[in-house]
């Protein structure tokens, strides 16, 4: 951004906008053709003059004085009119006074819509917060800050857009009397400014916006003048602009979709300014408060401009950014529907053509965060659990066997708790996602889904059936798959407070010796190849029975098996 401190002002250079078709004056003779009749006393605005309609004893010198304030324009009315004397008009007789005679009145711009924090300082040095609605007056100076952002909209609906970082003054703020044409000139000190300027042909109005080494004047145009480093950036949007400097005005002419650049060394060629650029598909549903907008690369582009407003002529911005990416976040916005505003940038600094396309913010209620299952489960049953979102009064889960969620497996609403669990889902791919319900002015509101998990369903592990056959060593095995490792448990009691034996394993089988006669519970659990520990398989139970041995430790056999006491 180009300050005036960085501006070295050595010489005056002059740039001088306006549209290149600009009405001429209508001859005397063309003006009296159209309005020959009127009341006596009575005026009409026929640009570029005022008509009169002469009252009993009014003379050119009487109307230059009532109407213009000076006695002596008598002379300029008499040669406009063709009236070789200051003498008595008829009654009812047609008097052109031009526009540029009259004398002028205070006029006044209105914040319309403001964003971010901005400082007005008036012309007496008192300085106040701009607040949306406030009304300024000729010689007010408006600042806006790193987030600042402000449009003013003047008597005859010209609006002024004034972004962040910037400094204006509004240097005049005037219209003439009988007509209210507009006179207004704005002063850019610092940033850049843009205008959509009401067509000012009809009533030969003035709009000038001034910075350190230009003007840029206009009759009625959509225009940005812009302070960079390179010196006074003009970018034409509609309209056709002027441009020169006090030796050689109106040098060119900028059509719309032109800029230029004026510096000291003078008054730069027009350049095609860049067209807009595309936005990046997926931007038009924002589902989380950090909203995201990538645009495809322009090739000329250095850098890249993007504002955020509530209206689709962007004179509403609540947010802007500019950068040398082309991916931009922006946090804060409440949900609600929105315009998105880029423009690429070239190496001249030259903002060019923008792009305006809507999109909707919808982030709340925000959703939970997603526990459990992660990408892999193997169970009976699916307990799905996620995270407490703040005001929810229910939430909904979707398990899908796609991505997209166009077959959709389990679709459950009014869930009160933050889990939920399943039992009649098959083996296979899901994914899944949760969203907060929240109650908001007497209904349910649901926000956006949670990011989507996918896991894997797969059949529980299992163990092979127990049993005691008696022998001295007793053996254990389960299926299994290629890679997996296994952790064993055998306890005294069905909630493993007593663990008689715990062991890890790369095979699936435990060979023990046989432990003393008594009830034992036993259960598996087994880890993955890729590292995902399963849950432990169902408790059994195993029954190591009394039996009578010989004296080398061996079971007695009879024709009926092992023998057992009390058999």
């Amino acid at each position: 951004m180009l300050t005036l401190s960085r501006l070295p002002l050595t010489r005056t250079l002059l740039l001088s906008l306006m549209v290149s078709s600009v009405v001429a004056p209508l001859p005397a003779n063309a003006a009296r053709s159209a309005t020959n009749k009127g009341e006596p006393g009575s005026v009409l605005s026929t640009p570029p003059n005022m008509t009169y309609f002469a009252s009993e004893g009014d003379t050119l010198s009487s109307i230059a004085k009532r109407f213009t304030e000076k006695t002596q324009n008598w002379s300029i009315l008499g040669k406009v009119n063709h009236i070789s004397n200051d003498r008595t008009i008829p009654v009812g007789s047609l008097i052109l006074i031009p526009f540029e005679l009259l004398p002028e009145d205070p006029s006044e711009a209105k914040v319309l819509a403001l964003a971010g924090s901005s400082i007005a300082t008036t012309s007496n040095g008192t300085e106040s917060p701009v607040s949306l609605g406030n009304v300024y007056k000729e010689g007010t100076q408006i600042t806006t800050g790193k987030n600042g952002f402000l449009t003013l909209v003047l008597p005859d609906d010209s609006r002024i857009s004034i972004p962040s970082n910037s400094q204006v003054t509004l240097s005049k703020l005037r219209m003439t009397k009988y007509t209210q044409s507009p006179r207004t000139e704005i002063a850019l000190l610092q940033g850049r400014v843009e205008s959509t300027v009401t067509p000012l042909e009809s009533n030969k109005g003035r709009f000038e916006v001034r910075s350190p080494l230009a003007v840029a004047g206009v009759r009625g145009t959509h225009f940005r003048v812009g302070l960079n480093d390179n010196g006074i950036a003009n970018e034409v949007l509609s309209g056709g602009v002027a441009v020169g400097n006090t030796k050689k005005p109106n040098t060119l002419v900028l059509p719309a979709g032109k800029g230029n650049v004026v510096s000291q060394e003078g008054v730069g060629k027009p350049v095609d300014l860049l067209p807009p650029p595309s936005l990046v598909s997926g931007y038009q549903l924002q589902d989380r408060p950090t909203i995201v907008f990538t645009l495809d690369k322009t090739k000329e582009a250095a850098s890249y401009h993007l504002q955020i407003a509530n209206d689709a002529q962007a004179q509403n911005i609540v947010m802007e950014a500019r950068s040398a990416e082309n991916r931009f976040k922006f946090d804060g916005l409440p949900d609600g529907n929105y315009f998105v505003r880029a423009s690429a940038i070239d190496t001249l600094g030259l903002e060019g053509l923008p792009l305006t396309q809507a999109f909707t913010l919808k982030a709340r209620p925000e959703p939970p965060f997603n526990v459990q299952p992660k990408a892999k489960l193997r169970a009976e049953k699916v307990d799905f659990v996620w995270t407490e979102s703040a005001d929810a009064k229910a939430y909904h889960l979707q398990v899908s066997s796609d991505a997209s969620f166009k077959q959709i497996v389990l679709d459950q609403t009014e869930i009160k708790e933050v889990q939920f669990s399943a039992d009649k889902i098959a083996n296979g791919k899901y994914y899944w996602r949760v969203a907060t319900i929240a109650q908001v002015n007497d209904k349910a509101d649901q926000g956006p889904y949670s990011d989507v998990q996918a896991f894997t369903l797969m059949p529980p592990q299992t163990m092979n059936a127990p049993a005691d056959d008696g022998s001295n060593q007793l053996s254990f095995n389960w299926p299994s798959e290629p890679g997996q490792k296994f952790l064993i448990q055998i306890a005294l009691d069905a909630a493993f407070n007593n663990v008689y034996l715990s062991k890890e394993l790369d095979q699936a089988e435990l060979r023990i010796p046989r432990p003393d006669s008594g009830l034992y519970f036993i259960r598996v659990r087994a880890t993955d190849a890729d590292g995902y520990v399963g849950a432990f398989t169902a408790t059994q139970k195993l029954n190591i029975f009394t039996r009578w041995t010989t004296s080398s430790g061996e079971p007695i056999q009879s024709g009926s098996g092992i023998v057992k006491p009390g058999f």
